[in-house]
């Protein structure tokens, strides 16, 4: 259950703007993709602001992860900028519920 969860994950993510690799220590790595995505639909929000759900998924796919910027549009879909520890920065997208999804 957990692989096919990490394998739909890295799909997820490979699709919009970032694919991840899992490591030895089964933590998730990102790397950063150039993905032309249109901002219009989206609108700046708080971080604090987001959806318990939402933060909860980024706490648990990328503990070392702290979500630098974050966007809502009308479907209340989020796109997350997300910077982990190691500089590392990728935009990943959720549901309300927490769900990753592809845009």
């Amino acid at each position: 259950m957990k692989i096919m969860k990490k394998l739909f994950f890295v799909a997820v993510l490979s699709f919009g703007s970032l694919t991840a690799f899992a490591n030895g220590g089964g933590n998730v790595a990102l790397e950063a993709t150039q993905t032309a995505i249109a901002q219009d639909d989206f609108s700046e929000i708080e971080a604090s602001d987001l959806p318990e759900a939402v933060t909860t998924a980024v706490s648990k796919e990328y503990p070392s992860g702290t979500i630098s910027k974050a966007y809502v549009n009308k479907q209340e879909q989020y796109k997350l900028e997300v910077t982990l520890e190691d500089g590392t920065t990728g935009t990943l997208y959720a549901d309300k519920d927490g769900n990753w999804i592809e845009l």
